[in-house]
């Protein structure tokens, strides 16, 4: 049935269709941070899913443990590393660009928290007395504020882990009923939707993972290995540092190398005008660290789920760059999924519409190229007719 058929034959469902699709249009835009951030989760989490699920044939018992075993302690260490830069930049810029006070928390604790050679010095379990949580669970209750923010986050958590765990264990009927709705195999919907899947498994989990995976590693490691360094040499900002090595880990090849080759440099330089070659030892600690930690684990541990990069590496870039600067945070991974959209809309569907407009060709088979010239005739001959021609 075609699509005037369907207006000529429907019209009021036609109108129900539209407005529910503004409806859910009109959701999808005010939570679409918190839903593009649990595609990512699906995707980053995926290739474990199908292993442990391979293992024990149970669909929602593997995405359950790809989840609370796997995602969420490693976004909880994202957190504490984020914890760490912020705690940083306080420092760096004398402001208070994250204010402790604001979630309940004393800002000498902290301090101890976001500092990891404390920490590590620390009893932990001082940090769960009872005075401490009723300092905070007071200043929680009188700031209203503050209960809201974190109840928004809470309930942003839960629908992101929620929609990845779903998709993580329905994915295979979504993609059969949108088969089934708008093509079968071997159609152009088809297509357009395993190279769209495909696309986006080798951004997320190969480039964009392999950036906060490279850059949790280098804040936690940087700033351990600080906590040995000589008073005179140790890593600048080494929380900073780390992160600028995981954005760096997007660009191919080169990547990482640009931030801490730099930094080993500049240490070394300062080793030897402050104190000659004693401490030069940590300088060695600091590449080979940067080298086998830093730069070579996460190549290894998710190189071998990325079988190729469909998408121009500079495409690539520009997405990255210019999707915070339009969107917000979640521009770094709304911008890589409109870019793989448009682009395999151009790739598969775009030379297939045009093919379809294109005129049919009229076949010219016994059709004359030319006219043939006219048979000359004289007077005393006349043409020959039709009969005689038979003959």
């Amino acid at each position: 049935m075609s699509i005037q058929s369907t207006l000529r034959q429907h019209p009021v469902w036609v109108l129900v269709g539209i407005a529910l699709l503004g409806a859910v249009a009109y959701v999808v835009q005010a939570f679409i941070g918190t839903l593009v951030f649990g595609l990512f989760l699906y995707y980053a989490t995926r290739p474990v899913y199908n292993r442990i699920e391979g293992r024990i044939g149970e669909p929602s018992v593997a995405a359950g443990i790809s989840i609370f075993a796997l995602a969420l302690p490693a976004l909880a260490l994202v957190g504490y590393a984020l914890l760490i830069v912020f705690r940083q930049l306080n420092d760096l810029t004398q402001s208070t660009a994250l204010d402790p006070e604001d979630f309940g928390l004393d800002p000498t604790t902290f301090d101890r928290l976001a500092d990891p050679a404390t920490l590590l010095s620390t009893d932990l379990t001082q940090f769960m007395s009872t005075e401490l949580v009723g300092s905070v669970l007071d200043s929680l209750t009188s700031a209203v504020e503050t209960l809201t923010v974190l109840a928004i986050a809470l309930i942003n958590l839960f629908v992101m882990v929620a929609l990845a765990f779903y998709l993580l264990r329905d994915d295979h009927r979504i993609a059969a009923w949108l088969l089934d709705a708008f093509g079968e195999k071997g159609t152009l919907f088809r297509r357009y939707l395993v190279a769209v899947d495909r696309d986006l498994k080798d951004i997320f989990f190969g480039n964009i993972l392999n950036a906060v995976f490279t850059g949790t590693i280098g804040v936690i490691t940087y700033s351990l290995l600080n906590i040995v360094a000589p008073s005179d040499v140790a890593i600048p900002a080494a929380a900073l540092v780390g992160l600028l090595a995981g954005v760096a880990s997007l660009i191919p090849v080169v990547g990482m190398k640009l931030v801490y080759i730099p930094v080993g440099i500049y240490m070394a330089v300062q080793s030897l005008t402050t104190a000659a070659t004693e401490s030069l030892w940590f300088v060695a600690v600091f590449f080979v660290v940067s080298l086998v930690i830093v730069d070579s684990i996460p190549d290894l541990v998710l190189r071998p789920y990325v079988s190729g990069q469909n998408v121009h590496v500079g495409a690539l870039m520009l997405a990255y760059t210019l999707g915070p600067l339009l969107f917000g945070w979640y521009g770094l991974f709304l911008m890589p999924v409109l870019l793989v959209l448009v682009l395999q809309f151009a790739r598969i569907v775009l030379p297939d519409l045009l093919a379809a407009d294109e005129p049919p060709t009229i076949p010219l088979v016994g059709t004359p190229l030319r006219v043939p010239d006219a048979v000359e005739t004289t007077d005393d001959q006349p043409p020959a007719g039709p009969a005689e021609s038979a003959e």
